[in-house]
């Protein structure tokens, strides 16, 4: 490129510029390209934040990217949105002089009109005529609503499309990745706080699991319901699942499993396991057959996290549900309470979906009460649940959790936790169909080392010298947020956080700190996994009793 055009566009052009350059740096050296070809790409980037701190008068840094203009008179928010009702907490417009259009509010919050029947029915259940603002519109929308002789409020699902957000995207436009405290507002959860850490060890008298003590687990809904429920001594059980869409998994999908076993064995509580086939089959291009096939597959990488088959049940819808009444009608009465406009609303089904799509959340909801399984809990109805699963699952179970008291169970309990980055980047999809998207769990150790060093995002800077000088960047990357989900020493990991942040520890070193945690564990699973034959799948597969404290 001639000089002259090294130092054209503005200061953001520039930036994006520099980024694509080391981008491209780093590639050439992560394939041991001709060290001219290296050599030169470095002089390009190098004139190029030279032509950066010229236009800003400031060293170039890539979490600093320079502020973007002003908008022009006249742009914005009024300008945009002049024909538009604009209401939020902070701001009212609209150009209408008849003031705000409210039916449209309705449609674009997404809740319910307070109508003739709902105003009638108030009088009738209070005995009391209707308070003017309620006969003239002024109080004209709602979201939650009594249930007639019952005395219980009903909170209807908000508008929520889970799609939006999955942990198998984890799809961000930020290099970190999600912005969780703003999911926790959200979604309506709570935060799981040191307090609640400190309550978990005081009640179990187990040191807290990393993922609690580092945020990976950092959502909850009634956990501490639960506690007081244990410390009661009464019962409760865990549920989880698995979506086999595929025969080999990674190591993102044991997180659910790892911290789960953690829990059986800390709580002491039997546990089922839900492998949704079925939703496979109505989600992919997958036989009945591979489906089923897939799912007896991920259940030998389940078991060999270490369950206790004495107080675990792994089943398979489609096997389960032709055997077990108790579950069916309880799919079947979530199935009755839940309207078609308030699934399409959560998980965003179109007129063109199957029916199967649409039927199959009371499914995944159903493990959520114990009648579905008389065989461990006969026909108690009581035995509250809870439910570890990743954020992304969360709206299946707020419709649950709106459904139980119509049906008389007590709502479930959950525990949330944040996405497994991609290797290349929170930004960037994980797939099982891109093996270089993640480490699985049938890679051998020179595929782990390769994969590591070839593929991690890395959050170090273009040259040594400028990362001895600035440091690494934590925060997007890759191979420091696999080690705060797989490293057990919080010293260590402490440590390796701050060499690397002030650029003692270089890209090459981190990524060798991984390699030797996750070559060891991957292969200690293959090992446990080999042990588990098809008659000890069969044995956690089957319909039995369990074993557990509350009898």
């Amino acid at each position: 490129m001639p000089n002259s055009e090294q130092g054209c566009g503005s200061p953001l052009e520039l930036f994006h510029r520099i980024a694509a350059q080391g981008e491209l740096v780093r590639g050439l050296k992560a394939r041991n390209a001709a060290k001219d070809e290296i050599d030169s790409a470095v002089k390009m980037l190098l004139s190029l934040k030279t032509s950066y701190k010229a236009a800003t008068g400031e060293d170039y840094n890539v979490d600093c990217p320079p502020g973007d203009p002003a908008p022009e008179s006249g742009e914005g928010l009024a300008a945009t949105d002049a024909d538009e009702d604009f209401v939020d907490p902070w701001t009212v417009q609209t150009s209408s002089a008849k003031g705000i259009d409210y039916d449209k509010l309705i449609v674009r919050f997404g809740s319910s009109k307070i109508d003739k029947e709902l105003v009638n029915r108030i009088e009738r259940v209070t005995g009391q005529r209707p308070h003017r603002f309620l006969r003239r519109g002024i109080f004209f929308s709602h979201r939650e609503k009594l249930e007639e002789g019952t005395g219980h409020k009903v909170s209807l699902p908000e508008t929520i499309n889970s799609t939006q957000i999955t942990s198998e995207s984890g799809q961000t436009s930020s290099a970190k990745g999600i912005d969780y405290d703003k999911l926790i507002v959200r979604f309506g959860s709570s935060k799981i706080d040191k307090e609640l850490v400190n309550r978990i060890e005081r009640v179990t008298g187990q040191r807290p699991h990393r993922f609690l003590r580092r945020g990976i687990f950092f959502s909850h809904r009634d956990m501490h319901q639960v506690l007081d429920a244990y410390e009661n001594k009464k019962p409760f059980y865990l549920y989880t699942g698995r979506g086999p869409s595929s025969e080999a998994m990674h190591v993102g999908h044991l997180i659910p499993f790892i911290f789960t076993k953690w829990l059986q064995d800390v709580f002491n509580v039997p546990l089922v396991i839900q492998m949704t086939d079925d939703e496979k089959y109505l989600w992919k291009d997958l036989t009945l057959e591979q489906a089923y096939g897939y799912a007896v597959e991920n259940a030998k990488d389940i078991i060999a996290c270490g369950f206790d088959i004495k107080k675990t049940f792994i089943f398979s819808d489609l096997d389960y549900m032709g055997m077990s009444p108790g579950f069916y009608k309880n799919v079947v009465k979530i199935q009755k309470h839940v309207t078609f406009n308030q699934v399409k609303g959560i998980f965003g089904f179109t007129d063109s979906d199957c029916i199967g799509k649409i039927s199959f959340p009371a499914i995944q909801a159903a493990p959520s009460f114990s009648n579905s399984f008389p065989q461990i809990f006969r026909d108690r109805t009581d035995v509250q649940c809870l439910i570890p699963c990743a954020i992304d699952q969360d709206p299946y179970f707020r419709m649950t959790r709106d459904v139980a008291p119509r049906i008389g169970y007590p709502k479930p309990a959950l525990l949330h936790s944040t996405f497994f980055p991609a290797l290349q980047g929170a930004q960037t999809k994980m797939s099982a169909s891109d093996p270089n998207s993640s480490i699985f769990l049938t890679d051998t150790a020179k595929q782990i080392k390769t994969k590591v060093n070839k593929h991690a995002f890395s959050g170090g800077r273009d040259t040594v010298e400028e990362h001895r000088q600035f440091g690494g960047n934590c925060d997007v990357d890759v191979s420091f947020m696999y080690l705060t989900f797989f490293l057990e020493d919080d010293d260590k990991l402490e440590q390796i956080r701050k060499d690397y942040t002030s650029g003692a520890m270089l890209t090459g070193e981190l990524k060798q700190e991984l390699i030797e945690v996750l070559q060891p564990l991957i292969a200690e699973h293959q090992a446990r996994r080999k042990e588990v034959t098809d008659e000890i799948v069969k044995e956690f597969m089957t319909p039995r009793k369990l074993f557990y404290d509350f009898q």
